[in-house]
C-alpha cells in the first residue's frame, strides 16, 4: 500500500479487484467525523487524478457527482431557471433543449464535460440550425451549467469557453406585393383571423401587439366631445377610428420599447373589419355561455382566452395557402408588407419609423432595408435624371 501526498492531504493507493482503489483523508467535518474519500480506477494514475479532483472539489466547496449529467443540469434549469419568463418563451426553450441539447449531449457527466465536446456538439448542428438558433441552444447549455455552478454541482462552465459557430443562413423576411396583399385580404375574409390580418397589414403593428390589443384601446373620434373615446362606450357609428398600441403579449405586458407605445389612426378598411369582428365576437360570447372567459381582448379564442402565437401562425399559413402564394409566410411579414407599401408610396422614412414604433430611422433601415428599396434608390433615380443615364443630355443655354 503506497502512501502519497496530494497537496497537504495524505492518500493511499492499493490494488483491489481488477484495478486500484485510492483513499484520501480530508480532515474532519463540522460533525466531528473523519472525511475520507475513496476513488476507483483501472490504473494508479487514473486513481491519483480522481483523488486530486476530490481534494480540489472539497476546497472549493463543490460537491459534484459522477452521476449528475448534462441532462440533469438542463432539466434542473428548465424547472428552476425560467421563473418570470413568458409561457411562450418557456415553451420555446423547452422545445430547443429537448430537441437539440438533451438527446445529443445530455448523457455526458457534467463534471467530465469538456470544451472540445461542446465544440463538436455545436459544429454538428451548423448544417440544420441558423446562427440565431445555434446561439439560443448554446445559451441554454451555458445557463444550465451556470445554475449548476451556483449550486456547487460543478467547478467550471466549459460552455462559456466555446464560441458559437455560424449556422446555416436563415430565411430572410419578405413583403407581399400589391397583388399578393389583395389575394391575402380576399382569402382572409372567410377566416376568424380576418380582422387580425387587415389590421396588421394596414397599420404595421407587431404580432405581439395585435394579440394584446383590448377593445377599450380601440377608439372613435367623438365630434361632440372633440376627443377619442373607446368603442366600448360609444360604439362604431363614427367616421374616424384609432388604436392605442400600449400593450404587447410579453411577460410585463409592455410594448417592446417605450417608443413603441403609440396611437395610430386606422384606415376605413381596418375599421370596417373591426366593426364586423366585434359583432362576430359578441355572437361567439353568447354561444360559449359560461365557458366564456372575459379578457377584453380584440383577438381571442372562441372562449375569450388569449391567442397562442403558434396557432396564429398556423391559421395564417392556411390563409396564404388559400391565396395561392404558398405557406412560407408568417404573420410578422404583414408588418414588413406595411413598410413596403408605405415606402413604395413615397412616405418619408421618418414617418414610417414613427408608424412602426421605432425610436429612430436606424432600426427601420436595418430591419426593413429590403422593404425600403423604393426610398433608398430614390437618390440614384434623381441623379440619373440630373446627369443622364448614358445618353447625351441637352444643356441649357447660358
Amino acid at each position: 500500500m503506497a502512501k502519497i501526498l496530494i497537496g497537504t492531504y495524505e492518500a493511499t493507493i492499493y490494488p483491489e479487484g481488477n484495478g486500484y482503489t485510492g483513499a484520501i483523508s480530508l480532515g474532519f467535518g463540522p460533525d466531528g467525523k473523519r472525511q475520507r474519500v475513496k476513488r476507483k480506477g483501472r490504473t494508479k494514475a487514473e486513481v491519483k487524478t480522481k483523488l486530486i479532483e476530490a481534494a480540489k472539489e472539497l476546497e472549493s466547496g463543490v460537491k459534484s457527482s459522477d452521476k449528475y449529467t448534462v441532462r440533469d443540469a438542463v432539466e434542473d434549469w428548465l424547472s428552476k431557471g425560467l421563473k418570470g419568463r413568458s409561457t411562450g418563451t418557456v415553451s420555446k426553450l423547452t422545445t430547443l433543449a429537448r430537441k437539440h441539447v438533451i438527446p445529443l449531449i445530455g448523457k455526458e457527466k457534467l463534471k467530465r464535460l469538456t470544451a472540445d465536446q461542446v465544440d463538436e456538439w455545436l459544429d454538428g448542428l451548423t448544417g440544420c440550425l441558423s446562427t440565431r438558433t445555434l446561439g439560443e441552444v448554446h445559451a441554454i447549455l451555458k445557463r444550465a451549467i451556470r445554475q449548476a455552478q451556483a449550486r456547487d454541482l460543478v467547478m467550471r462552465n466549459v460552455a462559456e469557453l466555446v464560441q458559437t459557430p455560424t449556422g446555416k443562413q436563415g430565411r430572410p423576411s419578405k413583403a407581399l406585393t400589391q397583388n399578393q396583399a389583395d389575394a391575402v385580404l380576399k382569402a382572409a375574409e372567410s377566416s376568424p383571423l380576418h380582422a387580425y390580418v387587415v389590421l396588421s397589414l394596414t397599420t404595421g403593428i407587431r404580432t405581439e401587439e395585435a394579440r394584446a390589443l383590448r377593445w377599450d384601446h380601440v377608439v372613435a373620434w367623438d365630434k361632440t366631445a372633440k376627443g377619442w373615446r373607446a368603442v366600448t362606450d360609444v360604439g362604431f357609428k363614427h367616421e374616424r377610428f384609432a388604436i392605442y398600441v400600449w400593450r404587447a403579449d410579453r411577460v410585463t405586458g409592455d410594448t417592446k420599447t417605450p417608443k413603441s407605445r403609440r396611437t395610430l389612426e386606422i384606415p376605413k378598411l381596418a375599421a370596417q373589419a373591426l366593426r364586423q369582428h366585434h359583432t362576430q365576437q359578441a355572437a361567439a360570447r353568447l354561444k360559449a355561455g359560461d365557458a366564456w372567459k372575459e379578457h377584453g381582448l380584440v383577438f381571442c379564442t372562441s372562449v375569450g382566452t388569449p391567442l397562442d402565437a403558434h396557432n396564429v401562425r398556423r391559421s395564417f399559413r392556411a390563409i396564404t395557402r388559400q391565396a395561392e402564394i404558398g405557406e412560407s409566410w408568417t404573420p410578422r411579414e404583414l408588418r414588413h408588407s406595411f413598410v413596403s407599401i408605405m415606402s413604395a408610396n413615397d412616405v418619408p422614412l421618418e414617418t414610417i419609423a414613427d408608424l412602426v414604433g421605432h425610436a429612430g430611422t436606424r432600426v427601420t433601415e436595418a430591419v426593413y432595408r429590403k422593404q425600403l428599396k423604393p426610398v433608398i434608390t430614390k437618390g440614384a433615380e434623381t441623379m440619373n435624371a440630373v446627369f443622364g443615364t448614358g445618353k447625351t443630355r441637352k444643356r441649357k443655354s447660358a
